[in-house]
């Protein structure tokens, strides 16, 4: 029994000698970072926008575009903006033309909305197929809400009596900027 008893108590004394305990608490830090840059972004722009003649006989085709932009300029430099161009021109030929139109006098027109912050083209401006047009401009420090603000772009087209009877379909890109 008393061996016993010796081998147990050497038991817990080498037990004891091997575990330390912790005193206090440990604690760690360390630093989030984040680099905010300027962004622009632009969603929901509908597929097709169709153009329509309503009233007297070759009204003005009339169709708009609408988008869903997202904006974050620089708080004392900043600057962005949203510009159109007519990236393919109305095919098939025989009908309206951006670059090469049957009459001098047919052009492809549109006047722009931007709700706040930015601040929509003066229009009416003529779609070109060479360099881009303004719909909307950003200053410094302007931001869009987290949902995105609305802009539209609203289309006029002469309707030429010499347009061949068809569907002619032409591409515009839309691009946004922020720096």
């Amino acid at each position: 029994m008393k061996k016993r008893l010796l081998l147990t108590a050497l038991g817990l004394l080498l037990t004891a000698s091997l575990a330390h305990a912790q005193l206090g608490a440990t604690t760690g830090t360390t630093a989030v970072s984040v680099a905010v840059a300027a962004e622009a972004a632009l969603t929901a722009i509908t597929g097709t926008s169709t153009l329509a003649s309503t009233g007297t006989n070759f009204s003005t085709y009339t169709g708009t575009t609408s988008l869903t932009y997202f904006i974050r300029t620089t708080p004392t430099t900043g600057t962005g903006s949203i510009v159109l161009k007519v990236t393919t021109d109305f095919a098939p030929t025989g009908g309206p033309s951006v670059g090469s139109p049957p009459t001098g006098t047919d052009a492809l027109t549109y006047s722009c909305t931007v709700s706040s912050p930015g601040t929509a083209c003066t229009g009416p401006l003529t779609a070109k197929t060479t360099a881009t047009t303004n719909v909307a401009s950003f200053g410094a420090d302007n931001h869009s809400t987290f949902a995105g603000n609305s802009a539209s772009v609203a289309w006029s087209l002469t309707n030429d009596p010499l347009y061949k009877v068809g569907t002619y379909t032409a591409t515009v890109t839309f691009t946004i900027s922020a720096a």
